[in-house]
């Protein structure tokens, strides 16, 4: 099977590599296309993912190119995971927002909502890329928002993109972990859209153990999600937060909390991976474990606005993406692979079309919620629903995908206006508009899409 990586050149593609090397199954990937328009940074990834292979004598065959058409020609499976307009654009996503005393966050708020204007009119092109050269492919989606993004390019390629994230595997493992249980046994009742949902219920052996860890003060407190929201917050939600809901539960505090540490996560990652790649491009041996310690610092730094700390100085451990054991967001896009190719069914938590599953929402949005996967595809599975709260925060925030993806489809500078305006972070007509002329500005590639 060939497997086709677009933004190939990225930092986190040594881990969807990983995961292929230790993949033992029949059928498995045979060929890995990485596709990037920058040519230096394919070369540095590729001789990480050359030293990374050595002792895998089955290790895919590996291509690098920078002609989208040729990466995607023929593949069974597209991971997606492009950076439109650089790291640079995400730093400007984070402070335009953050000079108006507004969140700047790639995802949440309007951050999120800059970049995904910009990025729709590149991603809907692949996904006509892939309806013309690889017409039975799954696309993966980890381009961020990735549920603004998936929605976008189902309107061209249907159930056949599916969004990943393994923020909420990752919520139930910790949960499983805190109880003392297996989480390979572990069911999550989980409902919400990317980076804003709740688990519910957590099921070991047909029993709801979620209730005996909200009630441990000493197993609740050593979780994450204890310690940034409170134990008396997330008693009294009676569910546990995805973790980028602390930017809506405690919005003033993560804004002052970016404002006051002077560095952002874009500004983080700039100056950080623009050394690594300089360094890396003339390493020689040993870039692999150049790329493993780097990785170290990136991801002791992640959220650490929502911890107490700063990107410089994060206060916590966390849990390591690479860690084999689990293989982070890579893991979840091989097992939807191996569920499709091998008929090996699994559930999992996925963006996919709501169709009925969360009433309130249209049945082509895009939603996150357990779904079984199988060589038929996806099938979100049918679930309680959700509180008064938790349904009408998913709808305003969908309201203002939706209006996003218009604004980027159309260049109406008018729906970027109602798409800002209409988010609960922003709450200001003034503010919104101030917003769309600061990222217009800004950024280039904005300007270049809102021209109406």
């Amino acid at each position: 099977m060939k497997l086709s990586i677009l933004g190939g050149g990225g930092f986190r593609t040594p881990y969807v590599w990983q995961a292929l090397l230790r993949d033992t199954g029949s059928p498995r990937v045979t060929e890995v296309a990485l596709y990037d328009v920058d040519e230096a940074r394919l070369h540095t990834m590729t001789a990480i993912l050359v030293e990374l292979a050595d002792g895998f004598p089955d290790a895919p065959h590996l291509t690098a190119t920078t002609s989208l058409r040729e990466a995607v020609q023929g593949s069974d499976f597209v991971f997606a995971a492009i950076r439109e307009g650089g790291l640079e654009g995400r730093r400007c996503d984070e402070h335009v927002a953050l000079d108006l005393r507004t969140l700047g966050q790639e995802t949440t708020g309007p951050g999120g909502l800059a970049y995904a204007i910009r990025t729709v009119p590149v991603m809907l092109d692949v996904a006509r890329t892939v309806q013309e050269l690889a017409p039975t492919a799954f696309v993966m989606n980890f381009t961020n928002p990735a549920g603004i993004i998936t929605e976008a390019m189902q309107t061209v390629l249907g159930d056949r993109v599916l969004g990943i994230c393994d923020t909420p595997s990752g919520l139930g493992r910790r949960v499983a972990g805190a109880l003392g249980l297996d989480h390979t046994r572990v069911q999550m009742d989980y409902v919400g859209l990317n980076h804003l949902g709740w688990m519910r219920r957590v099921l070991h052996d047909g029993r709801d153990v979620l209730p005996e860890l909200l009630a441990d003060d000493a197993r609740l407190g050593r979780m994450e999600e204890g310690q940034v929201f409170g134990l008396d917050w997330v008693r009294a939600l009676g569910a546990i937060p995805n973790e980028y809901l602390f930017y809506y539960y405690f919005n003033r505090d993560a804004v002052r909390s970016i404002i006051d540490s002077g560095t952002t996560r874009g500004d983080f990652l700039a100056r950080t991976q623009g050394e690594f790649y300089a360094k890396a491009a003339s390493y020689g041996p040993g870039v692999a474990a150049f790329w493993k310690e780097t990785v170290e610092r990136r991801s002791a730094s992640y959220m650490a606005e929502a911890n107490g700390g700063t990107q410089d100085e994060p206060t916590r451990d966390r849990e390591r993406e690479q860690d084999p054991a689990h293989q982070g967001y890579a893991g979840v896009a091989l097992g939807v692979m191996a569920a499709i190719s091998r008929n090996e069914r699994q559930t999992m938590i996925l963006n996919v079309r709501n169709r009925g599953t969360i009433a309130g929402l249209p049945d082509d949005a895009v939603v996150e919620v357990p779904t079984m996967v199988d060589a038929n595809g996806v099938h979100p599975l049918s679930t309680e629903q959700p509180t008064l709260h938790q349904v009408g925060l998913m709808a305003q925030v969908k309201q203002v995908e939706r209006h996003t993806i218009a604004a980027a489809l159309t260049g109406s500078k008018q729906e970027a206006v109602l798409a800002f305006a209409l988010h609960p972070l922003v709450d200001s007509v003034t503010v919104a508009k101030d917003l769309v002329t600061g990222y217009v500005d800004r950024i280039p590639e904005v300007a270049a899409v809102l021209n109406r």
